[in-house]
């Protein structure tokens, strides 16, 4: 079974699957798990839940691998034609390890609810109309 699904996180949307390492903006956690429950979509092999815009119940459990990793270093250089005008900046964006360790949709385990019967629809009331 592929249970697999749709968070988001730092402003940005990343696919996950169970035991799946992955590298996000840095987050301000304490201890070694984090909660996701910014969920969009869940998958479990056979149903597929979208939600509108997150899906209800739903959390993504991760253990923190590494806090505060330092990405590659950009460069930024800003300069205007025929003013002598340059200025240089560099940015190095900061990152946090994790592994997705739990999925839980709030259908995931749960068989189909029976569907209630269908009623009939309320007849259109005729307008009124004033006599001349």
């Amino acid at each position: 079974m592929n249970i697999y699904a749709i968070i988001e996180t730092g402003g940005k949307q990343e696919r996950v699957t169970l035991g799946d390492f992955i590298r996000v903006e840095k987050l301000d956690i304490d201890g070694d798990k984090v909660t996701f429950d910014q969920v969009l979509l869940v998958q479990d092999g056979k149903t597929i839940q979208v939600g509108q815009p997150l899906v209800k119940g739903a959390t993504v459990i991760a253990r923190v691998i590494e806090k505060a990793i330092k990405g590659k270093k950009i460069r930024i250089f800003r300069y205007k034609a025929k003013s002598r005008y340059r200025k240089t900046q560099g940015h190095r964006q900061t990152y946090t390890d994790l592994q997705v360790i739990e999925i839980a949709g709030n259908k995931l385990s749960e068989k189909k609810a029976k569907s209630a019967p269908k009623k009939k629809p309320i007849a259109k009331k005729k307008p009124v109309t004033k006599k001349k």
